[in-house]
């Protein structure tokens, strides 16, 4: 498949986003373009991701001025303490508001990298080169940046749009499966919110996405994500409305995460995979979604093989635990909390839902 870019067109923020294979070794002349009066760089990533990547990063940017810094990977990194360590190193090297960070790796790296560049001298031109599949459909476009507390997932965080997205589906090569199924929940979240069709697509060609069998294949689902977030950005790009849809599952996801205290145990696309399916059945519950819809849904998730039921990751004492997070969730007002539903397959719904009559219930109703 040839070199595809998607505008993501905004009052005052557009950029693109470019997917192509092997695109790592051309980074240095696609920021040149958008960004050409940078003259200095920091390229950060972790550790999990291959070396020859950055390599290839910083030997296609022509400067003298370019600096890697690889921190610790995974959930736990996403801290103010890894925030300040990115800060120190931009004022170390003099960065001001020309330069450019690039963030390269996962949710993890965008978030905080996207989080450090905004708050340093009030924001740095970002590059965002996710190389997770669920990075590359999802986190790395739309602006949303944040760091993890005590009292929950993205508490601290800003809206701050990259100036430029690359994807480079090679990268995926290096993923373990786990985090490729991961991936694809966020690519099944827009066809259960907004894409019928694509639902319908998924269906048959989902086994060639996670084993990564047909380059094609996963490069058109890429594509269609990575629309379907531009559609729903550029029409709410500060959350106020319509945006709200993206967070489908996520309300229940945040909080799995948070028990599991951001552990390897439960990672954020398995997380979110529940919480699709919790959100369906409530969706069922509330007279919503069609119960033949809701075995569409689940017929495809066991065909992959993939879990939907709480009770293989949590006991039925956890359900508290689990409660009082999503009573702190940024969507609450009052006893009442915005969660995202289905009417269909391709069309959701922003609801407002009472925290004890509908989802301590369902909650409990996952352990019968």
């Amino acid at each position: 498949m040839k070199k595809i870019t998607i505008k993501v067109n905004l009052k005052n923020n557009s950029y693109p986003i470019v997917i192509s294979n092997y695109l790592l070794q051309n980074t240095g002349p696609e920021i040149k373009k958008i960004i050409p009066k940078a003259q200095k760089f920091l390229l950060i990533t972790d550790k999990n991701i291959p070396k020859s990547y950055a390599r290839s990063i910083l030997s296609s940017l022509k400067s003298k001025k370019k600096y890697l810094l690889t921190l610790a990977a995974g959930e736990k990194s996403k801290n103010m303490n890894f925030s300040n360590a990115i800060i120190k190193k931009l004022f170390k090297h003099n960065f001001n508001r020309d330069d450019c960070v690039i963030a390269l790796g996962g949710g993890v790296i965008g978030d905080l990298s996207g989080f450090a560049g905004s708050i340093f001298k009030r924001g740095l031109n970002l590059v965002q080169i996710p190389t997770t599949l669920l990075a590359q459909v999802d986190s790395s476009i739309g602006g949303k940046t944040g760091i993890n507390s005590k009292e929950g997932k993205n508490m601290i965080g800003t809206f701050y749009q990259p100036k430029l997205v690359l994807i480079d589906p090679t990268t995926l090569k290096s993923l373990p499966h786990r985090h490729l199924v991961a991936g694809y929940a966020e690519i099944l979240k827009y066809a259960l919110i907004m894409n019928k069709k694509f639902f319908s697509w998924l269906e048959k060609n989902s086994h060639s996405i996670i084993n990564l069998t047909d380059i094609n294949l996963l490069m058109h689902a890429i594509k269609e994500s990575c629309k379907s977030k531009a559609i729903v950005v550029q029409k709410d790009e500060k959350e106020k409305n319509l945006r709200a849809i993206l967070n489908f599952g996520h309300t229940f996801a945040h909080a799995f995460e948070a028990v599991k205290k951001y552990s390897n145990d439960l990672i954020h696309g398995e997380a979110v995979l529940y919480g699709m399916m919790i959100a369906s059945s409530l969706s069922v519950k509330m007279k919503m979604l069609n119960i033949n819809e809701h075995q569409r849904i689940k017929h495809l998730y066991r065909r992959l093989n993939i879990n939907y039921q709480i009770k293989n990751i949590f006991k039925k004492r956890d359900i508290n635990k689990i409660f009082n997070y999503m009573k702190h969730d940024k969507k609450i007002y009052g006893s009442k909390i915005n969660l995202i539903l289905l009417n269909k397959i391709g069309k959701a719904k922003i609801v407002p839902s009472d925290l004890n009559k509908n989802i301590k219930p369902i909650l409990v109703e996952q352990f019968n």
